[in-house]
């Protein structure tokens, strides 16, 4: 729940001019509002689960883009139910959005593509908690070559620039080689990933899945000082978050999810630093960039 300014779980991705909603709980669009985000631009909103501090923020943000005339399509990923959440919602206040909705029902305990495009997948993370729970693996695909404009002759064609630019040599009509692409291009900018890992108690299957992510956030709502509770309620500790992405060999990890319990998150943030130094706390307002 709310505590010490700390709000729901809600994060705001953005990939190559794509913007995502990971979760919505209470505040999001406020909060999104607040650091000048682009709430009209985000076409994708992924629920990783049905309890609510993961997505009660959801019908404030629908009506907020309903009565600022939105009206391309909105995707929405969820388990099963949040489709009766909306329209029961959308029923008793008579209301109609000027957009369209479309559902897309997660399955359980499965991995999956769930979206796809010429740029990069979006896979389900199977999770372990009281309810049906997914995580979601944002992978970016393998990027194009990069023309050499100091090495680029003069006088290229834009189809013999398609060709150097997708890996291929530039042909003559008879099939010889005019121009070699190694010659004039540069590698590809390197392809990102980022894994999300909402609520689940220390869960070890995920590790093959999310291996050497460039970020991995994971919550850590308890310390081990409180492990029962954590076993009790299926979340997981900070050293455990902290064990996962050593074990994945991730670049960074990201912990959230703090129990009101921790009004100093020090400690928190300490417990898992010593087993995975490279460990940030995921506090409101906070950006973390990952350069190509």
């Amino acid at each position: 729940m709310p505590a010490y300014g700390r709000l729901p779980s809600c994060q705001f991705l953005e990939i190559q001019n794509h913007y995502f909603l990971i979760d919505c709980g209470e505040a999001a669009q406020i909060q999104l509002m607040k650091y000048d985000l682009y709430l009209h631009r985000i076409d994708h909103i992924f629920i990783s689960h049905l309890h609510g501090d993961h997505y009660l923020g959801l019908m404030g943000l629908l009506f907020t883009l309903h009565l600022n005339r939105r009206t391309t399509d909105l995707h929405l990923y969820s388990h099963i139910g949040l489709d009766e959440i909306i329209l029961t919602h959308l029923k008793y206040s008579r209301s109609a959005l000027n957009f369209k909705i479309i559902f897309h029902t997660l399955t359980p305990d499965t991995r999956e593509i769930i979206f796809e495009d010429k740029q990069l997948t979006v896979e389900t993370i199977p999770l372990s908690h009281k309810i049906n729970c997914s995580g979601f693996l944002f992978r970016e695909k393998e990027k194009p070559r990069r023309i050499d404009k100091t090495t680029l002759p003069e006088g290229l064609s834009p189809l013999q620039l398609i060709a150097l630019k997708n890996g291929d040599d530039v042909l003559d009509g008879e099939g010889n080689v005019l121009y070699k692409n190694n010659e004039f291009t540069l590698p590809p900018r390197r392809s990102r990933s980022y894994a999300y890992c909402s609520d689940t108690q220390y869960h070890e299957v995920m590790v093959q899945q999310i291996s050497q992510v460039d970020v991995l956030y994971h919550e850590a709502t308890f310390m081990e000082e409180d492990k029962i509770k954590a076993i009790e309620t299926m979340h997981s500790t900070a050293a455990q978050a902290a064990t996962i992405a050593k074990m994945a060999d991730v670049g960074k990890l990201v912990i959230g999810h703090f129990s009101a319990r921790y009004k100093d998150l020090h400690p928190v943030w300490n417990e898992a630093k010593e087993i995975f130094p490279n460990t940030y706390l995921a506090q409101e307002g906070e950006t973390f960039t990952l350069p190509e």
